[in-house]
């Protein structure tokens, strides 16, 4: 007992010391939490203390804030009335010293209006846009000035001699012909047929000529763009059309072009015709490869950026010199029908088909349509006059009348007229079958070898009437054998024949023999009667021997009949000797 009352003493005292702790503990947190309330107090107190200090400081702090933003402010509207200072007196001096400069003052001044526009509660506001306002519409009016003479003074008519070298040159006048004078133009209608099938032309190279120094174009085109933003585009569009379209007229002037009303051309000689339609197919040519072509260049340069504007300053600068080229061909296109214009008709159409598709590039845009349907308008018109005198051709070839006789049967010159006429319209096949498909479809080739057939029976047809004014059926026979070998023999050695054909070859082959027979069986008859007793007494000898009284005359024939039968003879061999050929 004594040992465990011993032993639990120890146990007491630490827990008497534990709880002694404890109470110290607690003690000191209460302490502390005594102290830290007095701090939370203190501080409260010292907040609300300083609280009038912040809101001192604050408003110090928005004032400088404010005080910064307003002298920026300063700052930028002063700029802006420091480069407007700046702009006028630029716009002032006019665009003649510095034209770069002047169009920077200018840009400047429409930024300027636009700050202010937008910063009105300004005072002055409004007396700035005012006087702003004047200004820009006062340097838009030199502005408008200096484009016109800056224009004019580089916009030179194109000399005949310079667009020349600007042809390929198998398209270039030699020196000294007329073309080169500039006063008859060009090429006649076969030269310039032949130079367009010769195949030189479908690669050639044609360069148009710089109507306006490449360095003065981008001024113009800042220039046009000013008065484009100005809202002038009326006044700019007449500017540029009444200083450009004057100079094309006088280049096309200068090389020869001319205008003629369907008058003229009505009461002009067909070799001067014929010389004014080669020089015209090589006057359109020239405008459009070269001058409309040069023209179209300037005016994408100059207003590039505006298409609109751009097509309708083209549209009215080239409008009158179209009109001059277009309406001589509408003259011939309408002109009275004859068979000699065909081929200048089919030269005509070519040029016009040959171009169709540079005319289309380079009008293009709704401004330039009613120049589009022009010219395609005079293609579709030459065309059909071609295809109507074809028509006529075929008739007049049927109907000729002409009552020249060839006395010994040889080819009549209708014959060779229609022949060559056929020969000269294979030169032109390819030409041919694009006028067939303006208005019918199917084969072409069959049209044209249709059409070739019916000229030919045409002519067949007229031939055998000629051969009725023969009284001598003999000669009847060799009119037509002669005439009909040699169509035959015309179209065998050209290509009238692939045309044509091997059958139409030989079925008039057979006609010639046959026209050959006929007249070999009548001269033969002729022959043999005048070999015959009867023959030669019967214009002579009977009526002597009817009398009785001269027994002289029963040799049969006098001297001189037997010469004149002779000399007959002779006549009919040869004929004979010529058919059997």
């Amino acid at each position: 007992m004594v040992a465990a009352a011993a032993g639990g003493d120890p146990l007491t005292e630490r827990a008497a010391l534990m709880r002694e702790s404890l109470q110290k503990s607690q003690t000191i947190t209460d302490g502390m939490v005594s102290i830290l309330g007095s701090f939370d107090h203190r501080l409260s107190a010292l907040e609300t203390a300083m609280r009038p200090t912040q809101i001192r400081t604050h408003s110090i702090r928005k004032a400088h804030e404010n005080i910064d933003k307003t002298l920026k402010a300063a700052e930028v509207v002063l700029s802006q009335f420091d480069t407007f200072r700046q702009a006028e007196a630029k716009i002032l001096k006019g665009p003649h010293e510095d034209l770069e400069s002047y169009l920077a003052a200018i840009d400047q001044l429409r930024n300027n209006l636009q700050f202010f526009t937008g910063n009105k509660s300004f005072k002055s506001t409004d007396a700035v846009l005012n006087h702003a306002n004047s200004l820009l519409a006062k340097a838009i009016s030199k502005l408008e000035e200096e484009f016109k003479q800056l224009l004019a003074s580089y916009s030179k008519a194109v000399e005949p001699d310079r667009l020349f070298e600007c042809l390929p040159s198998s398209l270039r006048p030699s020196t000294g012909s007329p073309g080169h004078q500039g006063d008859s133009g060009g090429t006649n209608p076969s030269h310039a047929h032949s130079d367009h099938h010769n195949g030189n032309l479908e690669n050639a190279v044609y360069t148009p000529p710089t109507l306006i120094p490449p360095r003065i174009l981008p001024l113009l085109h800042d220039l046009a763009q000013q008065m484009v933003h100005a809202g002038d585009q009326q006044q700019l569009l007449k500017d540029y059309r009444d200083t450009r379209s004057p100079v094309l007229e006088e280049s096309l002037r200068k090389l020869g072009v001319e205008k003629l009303s369907k008058d003229d051309v009505q009461r002009m000689q067909w070799e001067l015709l014929e010389a004014k339609i080669g020089n015209w197919i090589h006057f359109m040519r020239i405008a459009v490869k070269l001058l409309f072509a040069g023209e179209r260049k300037v005016c994408d340069q100059i207003f590039e950026g505006f298409d609109s504007l751009r097509d309708q300053c083209f549209a009215d600068v080239t409008a009158s010199s179209v009109t001059v080229l277009l309406s001589f061909g509408e003259a011939i296109a309408r002109s009275k029908r004859s068979p000699e214009k065909l081929f200048v008709l089919l030269d005509m159409y070519e040029i016009m088909r040959e171009l169709h598709s540079e005319i289309e590039a380079l009008f293009k845009g709704k401004a330039c349509s009613e120049i589009r349907e022009s010219a395609l308008g005079l293609t579709k018109r030459l065309a059909q006059t071609a295809q109507e005198t074809f028509g006529d051709f075929e008739e007049a070839v049927e109907k000729d009348a002409t009552k020249t006789a060839v006395s010994d049967g040889t080819v009549h010159p209708l014959t060779s007229y229609v022949i060559n006429y056929v020969k000269f319209l294979f030169d032109y096949q390819s030409t041919l079958k694009q006028l067939f498909q303006e208005f019918e479809n199917g084969d072409d080739t069959s049209q044209l070898a249709s059409v070739t057939m019916r000229i030919m029976q045409a002519l067949q047809i007229n031939l055998e009437g000629k051969s009725k004014q023969y009284k001598d059926a003999a000669l009847t026979h060799l009119f037509l054998m002669n005439n009909i070998h040699y169509m035959v023999r015309s179209v065998r050695r050209s290509e009238a024949k692939d045309l044509l054909g091997d059958d139409w070859v030989q079925r008039h082959r057979r006609v010639v023999q046959q026209h050959a027979n006929q007249y070999k069986r009548n001269a033969w008859a002729k022959i043999l009667q005048c070999l015959s007793i009867q023959g030669l007494t019967s214009s002579g000898g009977s009526s002597a021997a009817g009398v009785g009284g001269d027994t002289g005359s029963s040799s049969g024939a006098s001297r001189a009949l037997v010469k004149d039968r002779c000399h007959f003879l002779e006549n009919n061999f040869v004929s004979l000797f010529l058919a059997g050929k």
